[in-house]
């Protein structure tokens, strides 16, 4: 059995604004094994990023954890204290960001850039941190990395940057790597060739990893398990075939319909109607009942539990409990 590398249970991460309190993630719990990838997924605003904020422990001033735990191996990190947190990010787990050129610091070398983050998490000198750039930038494509080294972010192209982006998560060989959309600012062909080395350097290190993204079609092939989340709360989970082949809540089944079909391209998309929900004024039940064509009387006022439809799924929407109940089930 894979061990249980991070445990979130009931996180729920608060941002206090002039307009009141933001509920960006309202009691979201998951599992990651060591070696297993868990894709995350909902469109802006679900609170997918906060909750790898959260786990970085990255917040912005204004962001707190309200409740929950997270533990890495049994510890929960948001105690963590200074000195533990300085072991914790970059040696233990590191994060991709979305746009690698806002990541990444002009004015000095990616030599200089990967360096420090060897220098300050392993005992190495400025010779070996050197030489221990030059072999990740190789190991994550990077051609001609002597040279690259010597260079400064502007003269490299997205798609070079975030490799350097990957090469400096990983240059302290983590345990849990945390990419936060790392496609979205690249074209479709180098989007492939990044995922596609994720996927190798994941099978080659045996890290474990969270992709965070609002394309399911990116996650499609990569995931062991896939959360989908709106309005700070995860109304789904389960493994590729249970998300692409049988999803149980209507956010999911909205997602899959707006993306477009290679076996029928001339099929048109379906958009989920409405906006995306206001995290500042939540409502009572379901956060997707205002979009919901199939939303029923109890939506609006009590919030789904999660219900088990097979040993991998779950999901949280009272049309399946009203499916179990029409059955001649329990609804439980």
């Amino acid at each position: 059995m894979s061990e249980s590398l991070l445990e979130v249970k009931e996180l729920c991460t608060y941002f206090h604004t002039d307009a009141g309190e933001v509920k960006a993630v309202n009691g979201v719990s998951f599992t990651l094994e060591a070696g297993k990838i868990l894709g995350i997924v909902g469109e802006s605003g679900s609170g997918k990023s906060v909750t790898a904020y959260s786990i970085m422990q990255i917040l912005a001033d204004n962001g707190r954890i309200a409740s929950g735990e997270i533990l890495y191996k049994g510890q929960d990190v948001a105690k963590y204290n200074k000195n533990q947190l300085k072991g914790f990010r970059g040696k233990v787990c590191s994060i991709i960001f979305q746009d690698p050129m806002t990541s990444l610091n002009p004015v000095f070398t990616i030599g200089n850039q990967l360096e420090e983050a060897i220098l300050l998490h392993t005992d190495k000198n400025k010779e070996e941190a050197r030489e221990r750039a030059i072999e990740i930038l190789t190991l994550v494509g990077v051609n001609e990395p002597e040279k690259r080294v010597k260079q400064y972010p502007h003269e490299l192209s997205g798609g070079m940057r975030q490799r350097v982006m990957i090469a400096m998560a990983l240059v302290c060989e983590p345990d849990i790597l945390i990419a936060d959309e790392p496609t979205t600012a690249l074209d479709v062909t180098i989007q492939a060739q990044i995922l596609e080395l994720m996927q190798e350097l994941q099978k080659k290190l045996g890290m474990a990893i969270i992709l965070v993204t609002h394309d399911l079609g990116v996650i499609a092939d990569m995931c062991d398990e896939i959360i989908v989340m709106y309005g700070g709360r995860v109304c789904e989970r389960g493994n590729a075939e249970d998300i692409f082949y049988h999803p149980k809540h209507e956010y999911t089944k909205g997602l899959l319909r707006s993306i477009p079909s290679i076996t029928n391209a001339k099929q048109k998309l379906i958009p989920i109607a409405g906006t995306p929900i206001n995290l500042l004024s939540m409502p009572k039940g379901c956060a997707f009942c205002s979009r919901c064509d199939a939303a029923m009387k109890i939506c609006l006022t009590e919030i789904p539990e999660e219900m088990r439809l097979s040993e991998t799924h779950l999901a949280s929407c009272w049309l399946n409990f009203k499916a179990k109940m029409e059955e001649g089930g329990t609804g439980k």
